[in-house]
């Protein structure tokens, strides 16, 4: 039986420290309870959860041969009677320093993206969720508009269009989202879109409808909606709006994006604002209407999940070392603040699920 809410964190750590943490959320009063840590990872910043399974596959910076940085992917088992983490394997999965982990569609394949690479990779899982191996990385070539930020390829996160028949990446460092699907065991290039130049797409979400999507920008913090053809496994911009209040002249970059379950809300993260952009989505059309900025009750929030159930959502902010959780009204869909905050070391990537 599903009836317990846990929430799993990623963050910035070295091998000796705890770098991967379980919570016990409390769906009446929004409380977290710390519950485990687990250690021997490198800078285990981005989780993927697999949560029918009671696993999660995090990413972990190991030393490549040639002496620089590269990326294993690490399966760990989570006991949810007690919230332990228990690592299962582990396996060379990205030859660049990774910054992203998603699962496809019926859990046969990991993809990785490398920031500093400019890189999308694919690793195979077995049928037990047992890592297999590298199958196959693409290297992508260009620049973006921002020359200080876009000089070359900076791959940032990948994730699967509603349908499973295709993966977005977003290539922050060249204002393109990439279109790939799996075939044979491979990447195999579909088409692009660009973004207006200067944009550096960071992450993607896709509307419960399936026929719109949204990408947060980082470099110029701006959020763009975009139609999806799902015969051609194609984007379409049709609306840019900024993350930010009119008159804002601080440095600012944005980081997370999220819908709520029934489409109604959207939410972007703004680092240096430090707040929760919400918009309102336009069932039919799909544009967005600006709502609210709500502060994220901490610096640099790098994350954030709206917890299942709609009510909760809980913000990573990583230069407080700390997670907000927030009450979601399900009419306005804004957020508020619980009062409840809990402390862990440089947090970067937070999810929820119910086991």
């Amino acid at each position: 039986m599903n009836d317990r809410m846990l929430v799993l964190v990623g963050s910035y750590a070295e091998e000796d420290g705890n770098g991967i943490y379980s919570y016990s959320f409390n769906e009446e009063n929004g409380t977290l309870e710390p519950l485990s840590g687990l250690s021997g990872f490198k800078n285990p910043t981005f989780l993927q959860l697999d949560a029918a399974n009671k696993r999660l596959y995090a990413i972990a910076e190991i030393q490549s041969d040639d002496g620089g940085k590269a990326s294993d992917a690490v399966r760990i088992a989570i006991d949810p009677s007690t919230g332990a983490l228990t690592e299962e394997d582990r396996s060379l999965a990205s030859t660049g320093p990774a910054c992203h982990i998603q699962i496809s569609p019926g859990n046969r394949y990991l993809t990785l993206t490398s920031y500093h690479q400019g890189t999308v990779s694919l690793t195979a899982l077995e049928e037990d969720g047992r890592i297999s191996k590298l199958l196959d990385e693409r290297q992508h070539v260009g620049q973006g508009g921002n020359p200080e930020r876009q000089d070359r390829p900076h791959t940032h996160s990948s994730f699967h269009s509603p349908d499973g028949r295709y993966l977005f990446v977003c290539e922050l460092g060249i204002d393109r989202i990439i279109a790939y699907t799996i075939e044979g065991d491979a990447l195999k290039l579909r088409g692009e879109t660009a973004l207006h130049p200067g944009a550096g797409p960071r992450h993607l979400a896709f509307h419960p409808n399936g026929r719109f999507a949204y990408v947060i920008n980082e470099v110029d913090s701006t959020v763009t909606a975009l139609g999806y053809d799902a015969e051609a496994g194609a984007l379409h911009p049709f609306q840019t709006l900024s993350t930010l209040p009119d008159g804002f002249e601080g440095e600012n970059t944005t980081a997370e994006i999220a819908l709520s379950a029934d489409g109604r809300f959207l939410y972007g993260s703004n680092r240096g604002h430090d707040s929760l952009a919400v918009y309102s989505v336009d069932e039919e059309s799909g544009k967005l209407s600006f709502l609210e900025h709500v502060g994220a009750q901490g610096k640099h929030p790098r994350h954030f999940s709206i917890v299942p159930g709609g009510r909760y959502l809980i913000a990573a902010n990583r230069d407080t070392n700390n997670l907000a959780v927030f009450k979601l009204d399900p009419e306005s869909g804004l957020p508020s603040f619980t009062g409840h905050s809990v402390t862990v070391s440089k947090p970067v990537c937070v999810w929820a699920a119910r086991f």
